[in-house]
């Protein structure tokens, strides 16, 4: 039986010439019990179509029904759990918990109420911590709250707005699986709006895309059995099927190639590039140790005496070649990075580039942040423009324009070019990062988590704005990430740390899949489950903060060995 029913709804923001239609047609049905994953890409209109079954906003035309009620506003029945924790900050996690049912029950003896929020902050785990504020929890244990306060209101339906993007992997994955529990133990109606496909397919029953320009597409049935082992996935058939229909879908409505290639790239030479002479003299010397570090160690002085954090780290990048650099939070990933950079000393050892000593900071290394780093009263071609002129000092002009331009075309900037930076959103200011990265013409492109801070599907677009630019320069990068398929879809080489301190390089893994390289392509590819299971298997050795146990080495076969 249909709890909820959409019947052709149309929402739209603004007037006139300034409108913007955000859901246009959109008809739903949603089964009593279900639980429902509605995916899709920042500005498709989510969001909007979560307020609209809280109550929150009125379409414009067309009907929202509950149990085969208009929805008029907001109501206890309908459960609601934000991306932000909304927790009143001078409230203890007891207080928020009782601030709702006061609220949904005010005739409730006291006593029963107390019992009531016992009962809900023991469901999500939060007992020991039932008298703390806000800002003593972490932003897992804040969600746990806002889940608690919601669950608290005896909702038939929980709606959940993104409530686990702004949490680390682990607790994300970990809470998924509490409110999974919670909603099947209490048969409750789940509506789930959500990024991230694989979150999508552990949870939902069923997937309802949202396309851009705000329309649904056909529901995906996930009709893998219950319960869902996580770990199990990546060996599941059925799983990697799906995956790969729903990551088909998505790419092939969501990531539209927005680049013109009007523009071309003058033929200037930047002024770290070396003469031709002395090119054609070290090729043979450089080709395969372009970038070479040798013994690298980074030593931090503290009260109890030296601490190393990363200690004889050895690697040979060859030039051209795309390093993924993967491990947990302090193995030292972003701290090998920051000394290729030259923005962090050396303790002991080498990086050399192209022959050279690196030291200190310069233009042939080009990095991007997880934060853009942006000047946000200057224009996007104003930001990429700097450093461009000290790279190209003998360009003119015009052709310090082309780099700039051909570069933002490059990644999807070619009608906001003129935009100031603070105008844009964190996706788009990381193109323009991306774009100035390019246009300095490094010899070293070093990138420290540059799609970190954005949400799974915008990673995903950036992620091929990446790779589409650097197949037509082929320059040497190193990529730090902790997401293990962005880290097999950029590299030819996945180097994995060990925990800290004393972190060094455990494993390394060549790539051997097919370029130019698409998130689409590569999940149907029948060596790429393999690639990342091997991954998987070292992050997980290395999972609880300790370096593993060597593993025994063989025992020797008890056979007598014939003499040679």
């Amino acid at each position: 039986m249909a709890i909820l029913t959409f019947d052709n709804v149309h929402k739209g923001f603004g007037q006139g010439a300034n409108r913007i239609e955000v859901l246009k047609g959109i008809s739903l049905e949603v089964q009593q019990g279900e639980f429902l994953a509605i995916l899709g890409f920042s500005g498709t209109g989510k969001s909007t179509l979560m307020n609209l079954m809280a109550g929150l906003e009125n379409p414009d035309r067309g009907s929202v029904n509950f149990k085969n009620k208009p929805i008029n506003g907001p109501s206890p029945e309908r459960g609601l759990v934000f991306q932000n924790y909304s927790l009143m900050p001078w409230l203890t996690v007891t207080g928020n918990v009782r601030l709702a049912i006061d609220a949904v029950f005010p005739r409730m003896a006291a006593a029963e109420k107390a019992t009531k929020v016992e009962h809900y902050i023991q469901m999500v785990g939060l007992t020991p911590a039932a008298h703390r504020r806000p800002a003593e929890l972490s932003g897992g244990m804040r969600q746990r709250v806002s889940i608690a306060r919601a669950l608290a209101m005896d909702p038939g339906m929980l709606l959940l707005d993104e409530p686990l993007s702004a949490l680390d992997a682990m607790t994300r994955a970990n809470l998924a699986d509490e409110i999974l529990e919670i909603c099947q133990k209490g048969a409750k109606t789940c509506i789930l709006i959500t990024n991230d496909v694989d979150e999508a397919i552990q949870l939902a029953d069923r997937i309802v895309p949202l396309n851009p320009g705000g329309t649904l597409g056909t529901p995906f049935i996930v009709d893998i059995p219950r319960p869902r082992n996580r770990d199990q996935m990546n060996h599941h058939e059925g799983f990697k099927a799906l995956r790969a229909e729903v990551t088909r879908f998505l790419m092939d409505g969501g990531i539209e190639a927005r680049v013109e290639g009007t523009r071309q790239l003058p033929a200037i030479t930047p002024i770290h590039s070396l003469p031709a002479a002395v090119k054609t003299a070290s090729k043979a010397r450089v080709e395969k140790r372009f970038l070479d570090f040798s013994q690298l160690h980074k030593i931090y002085p503290t009260p109890k005496g030296p601490l190393t954090v990363v200690e004889d780290f050895n690697l040979k990048v060859s030039r051209g070649e795309f390093i993924s650099l993967i491990g947990h939070s302090g193995c030292g990933k972003s701290t090998v990075l920051s000394m290729a950079a030259g923005l962090t000393s050396i303790s002991k050892g080498a990086i050399k580039l192209d022959g050279k000593h690196v030291e200190g900071a310069g233009p042939e290394r080009a990095v991007v942040f997880q934060s853009p780093n942006l000047f946000p009263w200057l224009t996007a071609k104003e930001n990429v423009a700097v450093g461009v002129e000290k790279v190209y000092p003998r360009a003119s002009r015009q052709e310090l324009r082309d780099v700039v331009e051909y570069y933002l075309e490059r990644v999807g900037l070619a009608d906001s070019m003129d935009m100031p930076t603070h105008s844009l959103s964190n996706g788009t200011q990381q193109r323009v990062g991306i774009a100035r990265a390019f246009a300095l013409s490094p010899k070293l492109l070093l990138l420290d988590e540059p799609f970190g801070m954005l949400d799974s599907l915008t990673r995903w677009e950036l992620q091929e704005v990446l790779m589409e630019v650097w197949s037509r320069t082929k320059v040497t990068a190193i990529c730090v990430t902790h997401d293990v398929d962005e880290a097999i879809l950029l590299a030819d080489r996945v180097v994995m740390m060990t925990n800290g301190p004393q972190a060094t390089i455990g494993k390394i893994t060549s790539v051997k899949l097919p370029r130019p390289r698409s998130r689409k392509a590569l999940l149907e590819h029948p060596d790429y489950y393999a690639y990342r299971q091997e991954v998987l298997d070292f992050l997980e050795d290395y999972a609880h903060g300790t370096n593993p146990a060597p593993k025994p080495a063989p025992k020797p076969a008890t056979a007598p060995i014939a003499a040679e």
